[in-house]
């Protein structure tokens, strides 16, 4: 029976703006959601329906298909079911799909593949994601709360309560055909695949995306990065200490690692393009650059912008691309890029966007450190 990925992923959202392109550990929320997908070894294809052109681009980047949904069932009282079928409509071949939500950033393919294989082999018509619930559950009715399945009087021991399971919204499989007749995702005979804790996260709320970026960050932080093709540093901060001395003229001058200056020949001379992107316009900045033998970019407001259009003047593929920043600007640009890289005193607030965190502060080090990194990764085959 072929079997297809759909990700519903629209562009508006009330409570975390972009949410499906929020980055969990460097990789946004719709980018974890399609490599589950295509790591599940009994999906055939995956979709991403999407009403934006940017969301679009980073799905068809990971390897999905992009299927583009109209206007009229893309809006916040469009329900999901509505996106489901508009895709089945475009693949009407489809026979099992698997409907994943990118807010749960830690979907596990293992689980996607039991869920599939309990439709496929006619257990289940319908499957979810499910974690198990052992609590005392109490509900709030005309101003106080009452149980929920047990009775507080004759408190029973936890074990001896009814196997019960809380939906996760991760995912659910199901057949088209049910899907098509009932217009729902639910249909038949119901099973569940009960998933740890860690896989049920859903981010609904800016603290949930918090503690995904935490966890994500403890968990999945390793010494690999690549496949890399090109490397992008910002200057103040990532070359530099971030301080600067002013003389009685106003003249600035910075103190620069004759080690990171190395770990740049390295890139260089392993082939890879590097660049210098700067908000500030200084002399010291070009100055370097051409001791470097790098190209730089100064005086840059919008650097996403100016990292797209050098990357299309470049034919540079973003998704290999490193960028090392240190600072809330360099923000946008990390977000671009498949390796978002930040030096180990950045801001707080660029660390959550970060794959890479490292040890090294700015002007101390660090890009010697990525650059070792790099080419490790690149000598131990992992380009």
């Amino acid at each position: 029976m072929s079997c297809i990925a759909i990700i519903p992923a629209r562009g508006g959202s009330k409570g975390i703006l972009d949410k499906n392109l929020q980055p969990v550990h460097g990789i946004p929320l719709v980018s974890r959601a399609v490599r589950s997908a295509l790591s599940a070894v009994t999906i055939d294809t995956v979709y991403v329906s999407t009403d934006t052109e940017r969301i679009a681009s980073v799905a068809a980047r990971n390897g999905a298909e992009v299927i583009k949904r109209p206007a009229e069932i893309s809006d916040d009282g469009a329900s999901s079911e509505s996106a489901l079928l508009h895709a089945l409509d475009q693949v009407p071949d489809a026979e099992v799909v698997v409907f994943i939500q990118a807010t749960s950033p830690f979907i596990d393919p293992i689980d996607l593949d039991s869920a599939v294989r309990m439709v496929r082999d006619g257990r289940f018509n319908s499957v979810f994601s499910g974690l198990g619930d052992h609590g005392f559950r109490w509900e709030e009715r005309d101003g106080h709360f009452e149980p929920v399945g047990h009775d507080a009087a004759k408190r029973p021991r936890r074990q001896e309560l009814p196997h019960r399971v809380v939906e996760t919204g991760a995912f659910y499989v199901f057949t088209a055909k049910g899907l098509r007749d009932s217009g729902s995702r639910f249909h038949g005979r119901v099973g569940c695949v009960e998933v740890g804790r860690r896989e049920a996260i859903e981010i609904d709320t800016l603290e949930d995306l918090r503690l995904a970026r935490e966890l994500a960050m403890s968990a999945e932080s390793g010494g690999a990065i690549g496949p890399v093709d090109a490397v992008v540093f910002d200057f103040d901060g990532v070359h530099t200490d971030d301080y600067v001395w002013v003389d009685q003229k106003g003249v600035e001058s910075v103190r620069v690692s004759r080690s990171d200056g190395f770990g740049v020949g390295l890139l260089r001379d392993a082939g890879l393009t590097v660049l210098i992107l700067s908000k500030e316009k200084n002399p010291v900045v070009a100055k370097r650059a051409e001791k470097l033998g790098v190209e730089v970019l100064q005086g840059v407001d919008d650097k996403a912008r100016a990292l797209d259009k050098w990357a299309g003047d470049n034919d540079i593929d973003l998704g290999r691309v490193a960028y090392l920043g240190n600072d809330v600007n360099d923000a946008p640009a990390l977000e671009r890029v498949a390796w978002p890289v930040v030096v180990g005193d950045a801001h707080p607030d660029v660390k959550v966007l970060a794959r890479v965190v490292l040890r090294s502060n700015g002007g101390e080090g660090a890009v010697r450190e990525l650059a070792d990194m790099i080419i490790r990764s690149r000598e131990d085959g992992d380009d």
